[in-house]
């Protein structure tokens, strides 16, 4: 009997909410579901897409991920160990193994700190490689980029958003890290240097065997790096499965709806029939009896708007939360 495949990372019935202001200074009983019962699991050398539009929860997801913020329920294992809640202790270590890429490169790095010394910073903090070897290890991250080797004595304003976005990425690779969270990692870019950088994850990941867990809201960009893709709706998965499958032959009318709004024809997206959603976008913190999307679903019955589906497997690997599937 062969043995269960351990997935570098998972998450497991992950929640979280924030409660909502009722004036300008007080709190109110009404709470955002940001994240509504998670689950999702990434392999190593594998992209898992995270797609859905702004406010779907993706951020939150990616913050609770590499613990920037405590989910309220649910479980975090990496490697098959459960690291949910960890010591103050234990953040570095965990860190190290998972790294995140924010999307607006300017503002996560530090405007006061030249290349070479956000680059060093990893080295001496995790105290990875003898001080007399760091300058090596800078100058070997810096090649993978595609970053030449005279941009050191440069501060991050001094570099274009896909230079910028390259540093980045090489300052999360200094720590050698098993996992990538990339948070939009293109969408502030230019469309040319928004190829580059999702050309050079790509030669990374499979330079490494790096797992990705790469958000965005453009399943086009999805479409061409990842492996398996789930869709993400109202803080809640609503299709999940591996990614030609999911492009070709979506579930959900979510799914159907992200697709028929690609602006360009890309190969793995045409054909794709466009459906208009009714109604509008419903309000964060309300309670949907039946099935979030049922509002703006325009293949509604009644039988969505008072029972919640269940996400379930349709075929090997494909799941949808839909009735009507």
């Amino acid at each position: 009997m062969t043995a269960a495949v351990v997935p570098a990372l998972a998450v497991e019935d992950v929640r979280k909410e924030y409660a909502m202001r009722s004036g300008l200074f007080r709190r109110g009983g009404d709470a955002v579901r940001a994240v509504d019962g998670v689950s999702l699991a990434v392999g190593r050398g594998e992209t898992l897409g995270l797609v859905g539009e702004s406010g779907c929860g993706k951020s939150t997801l990616a913050r609770i991920i590499v613990h920037l913020v405590a989910p309220d329920a649910g479980r975090i294992s990496l490697d098959g160990q459960d690291v949910t809640f960890l010591r103050h202790a234990q953040l570095p270590g965990y860190r190290r193994k998972v790294q995140m890429i924010f999307q607006d490169p300017y503002s996560s790095l530090n405007p006061r700190m030249s290349a070479g010394a956000l680059l060093r910073e990893p080295f001496l903090i995790h105290d990875l490689v003898p001080n007399n070897e760091i300058a090596g290890e800078v100058e070997r991250l810096l090649v993978q980029v595609g970053l030449p080797a005279d941009t050191l004595a440069r501060f991050p304003h001094e570099f274009s958003g896909g230079q910028r976005q390259r540093l980045a990425i090489a300052r999360a690779l200094a720590v050698s890290p098993d996992v990538l969270v990339a948070d939009e990692p293109v969408s502030a870019l230019d469309v040319s240097i928004r190829a580059q950088v999702v050309n050079l994850l790509a030669d990374l990941q499979q330079a490494r065997s790096l797992a990705y867990i790469f958000i965005s809201h453009d399943i086009a960009v999805v479409a061409y790096l990842s492996h398996r893709i789930a869709v993400m709706y109202r803080g809640a998965i609503v299709e999940s499965g591996p990614a030609g499958e999911i492009l070709r032959h979506p579930q959900h009318p979510y799914t159907e709806l992200l697709l028929a709004a690609v602006p360009a024809p890309h190969p793995r997206l045409r054909g794709r029939a466009m459906r208009r959603p009714a109604g509008e976008v419903t309000a964060p913190h309300r309670v949907s009896l039946g099935c979030r999307f049922a509002a703006r679903c325009p293949i509604a019955v009644p039988r969505c708007r008072t029972e919640p589906p269940e996400l379930r497997e349709l075929s090997s690997g494909h799941f949808a939360a839909c009735h009507l599937r």
